[in-house]
C-alpha cells in the first residue's frame, strides 16, 4: 500500500462524513413566526466541517504503509546527476578567411604573412581559438593558425585574473600591444590585407615572440593603460626589424625586445569615442652585436555610433604611423611608414572603406634594398554582411612603388565564416 491509495481512502471517508440539508424542510413563505415562550437553552452546533478521527485499524494501516515507503526509498536511494563534462572544456572558436585574388604583375610587394598574394584562390587562414578560465587565478587563450603551409601557433598564453592594484600579468606567445593593428587578428581587420608598414616593420606575421607582459589601469581620471612587455627578438615574419632570422643567441636581458606603451580613451559624447596610444618597441638587430633597432608609434581611433536614436550607422577613422631607426656597422638608416583610413558602416549589413597608405625610402637598408623612394597604395572596399557570423567583401587597390616603372593593380574578393565561441573585437 502506498501514500496515495490512503489519500483516497481518507479523503472518501471525510467526504461520506458531510452532513446534508436534503432532509431540512423550508419554512413555507407565508409562515408566522411564534415566538418562543421562553429562551432556549443555548446548545453547541455540531461543525459541519470536522473530520472524523481514523480508527485503530485504519491508524495501523498507515503506519505499515509509511513503514514500507521508508524501506523502498532506503533500498533505492536516488540517483545523482551525472557531472556536466562540458564545463571543463575549452570555448572554441573557428574562423575561415578565403580570398580570390589577381594582381597586375607577378612581384606585387605584398608583405602580410596572410594577405592575398596569387592570382587565384588563397587560403589567408583558418584560425581555432582555444580559451578558459583555468581557475579563479589564470585565464587560458591559445590561437592556431592552418594555412595551406602547415601550423603554426599565433598565440597561446596565460592572464591572471586576481593581481591587486590593477595589475595584470600574461606570458606565453602573444601579439605585442605595439600599436593598434598588431595585436588583432585578420578577422578584426577592415581590410582584406594588412598595411604594409606593420609588415615592413615588423614582419609579416605582425609583432609577437615569447615572453612576459604587465600591464597597469592608472586610476587617472580617464581611461589610461600602461604596457610593458619583453619577448624574444628572433623571427624573421615577427621581429623583422629585431634579431629577425639571424642565429645569434640571447646572452643578456638586453638581447631582447622590450616594448612600453600607453592606451588612452575618452568618451567624448554619448555618440563620438576617441582612442589613442604611443608605442616605442625597442631591440637588437641582426647586423651585429651592439647594433640595435629603435621603432616609435603613435595611433588614433575616432568612432561616431549613434545610440541616442536609433540608427545602424558606424563612422571610424584609424591612423597610425611608425618611425623606425635602424642602427648598422656602417651607419644609421630611418625611415616613415604609416597609414589612415576611414569606414563608414551606411547601413544594418552594409559598409565602405577607402585607405591610404606611405612609406618613405631609406638608402642602404639591407632588409629592403630596392626600397629607395616613396611608396603609395590606395585601396577601396565594399563589405556585405549576411549575419554577424560571416562577411564577403570586395576590393581594390592601386600600388604605386616609386621606384618602378608601373604602379601595381590588385583585386580581391573575400569570404569569411565563423562558428563557435569567439569573443568579441576590442574596440
Amino acid at each position: 500500500m502506498n501514500r496515495a491509495f490512503l489519500f483516497i481512502l481518507v479523503a472518501s471517508r471525510f467526504a461520506n462524513a458531510q452532513p446534508s440539508d436534503a432532509g431540512v424542510p423550508e419554512a413555507p413563505p407565508d409562515a408566522v413566526p411564534v415566538a418562543p415562550a421562553a429562551a432556549p437553552v443555548p446548545t453547541v452546533a455540531a461543525d459541519p466541517a470536522a473530520k472524523p478521527e481514523p480508527s485503530a485499524a485504519e491508524l495501523a494501516e498507515i503506519e505499515a504503509a509509511l513503514g514500507s515507503d521508508a524501506t523502498d526509498a532506503a533500498a533505492n536511494p536516488p540517483v545523482a546527476a551525472p557531472p556536466v563534462l562540458s564545463s571543463f572544456n575549452p570555448d572554441i572558436g573557428v574562423v575561415l578567411d578565403l580570398a580570390a585574388g589577381w594582381f597586375s604583375q607577378d612581384d606585387n610587394l605584398q608583405t602580410g604573412g596572410h594577405d592575398p598574394t596569387n592570382n587565384g584562390f588563397n587560403l589567408q587562414q583558418l584560425e581555432l581559438s582555444l580559451g578558459k578560465a583555468v581557475d579563479p587565478y589564470f585565464r587560458f587563450d591559445s590561437n592556431l593558425a592552418f594555412s595551406q603551409e602547415g601550423v603554426e601557433i599565433e598565440e597561446a598564453y596565460a592572464t591572471t585574473l586576481a593581481l591587486p592594484a590593477n595589475l595584470q600579468v600574461r606570458a606565453g606567445q602573444f601579439l605585442t600591444r605595439f600599436g593598434r593593428l598588431n595585436p588583432t587578428h585578420v578577422h578584426a581587420w577592415d581590410f582584406v590585407d594588412q598595411p604594409f608598414a606593420i609588415g615592413r616593420v615588423f614582419g609579416g606575421e605582425g609583432n609577437r615572440g615569447l615572453g612576459i607582459e604587465v600591464s597597469y589601469l592608472t586610476p587617472a581620471p580617464f581611461f589610461l593603460e600602461l604596457v610593458a612587455s619583453a619577448t624574444d627578438a628572433h623571427g624573421e615574419g615577427s621581429a623583422r626589424s629585431f634579431f629577425g632570422g639571424a642565429d645569434l643567441p640571447v646572452e643578456t636581458p638586453l638581447d631582447l625586445e622590450g616594448v612600453v606603451a600607453a592606451k588612452e580613451f575618452f568618451e567624448l559624447s554619448d555618440d563620438w569615442s576617441l582612442a589613442l596610444g604611443q608605442s616605442i618597441a625597442t631591440g637588437p638587430n641582426g647586423t651585429g652585436r651592439d647594433t640595435r633597432t629603435n621603432v616609435m608609434g603613435v595611433d588614433l581611433y575616432l568612432k561616431y555610433r549613434p545610440i541616442t536614436f536609433g540608427s545602424d550607422t558606424v563612422v571610424a577613422v584609424q591612423s597610425e604611423w611608425l618611425y623606425r631607426r635602424r642602427q648598422r656597422p656602417d651607419g644609421v638608416a630611418t625611415d616613415v611608414s604609416g597609414y589612415a583610413y576611414v569606414f563608414w558602416r551606411f547601413a544594418k549589413r552594409w559598409g565602405t572603406a577607402a585607405r591610404y597608405e606611405v612609406g618613405t625610402g631609406s638608402d642602404g637598408d639591407d632588409l629592403d634594398p630596392a626600397w629607395v623612394d616613396d611608396r603609395h597604395r590606395v585601396s577601396v572596399n565594399l563589405t556585405f554582411w549576411p549575419t554577424e557570423f560571416s562577411r564577403l567583401r570586395l576590393q581594390g587597390s592601386v600600388d604605386d612603388p616609386t621606384w618602378q616603372a608601373h604602379p601595381i593593380w590588385a583585386a580581391f574578393l573575400a569570404a569569411e565564416f565563423t562558428v563557435g565561441a569567439h569573443g568579441a573585437h576590442k574596440f
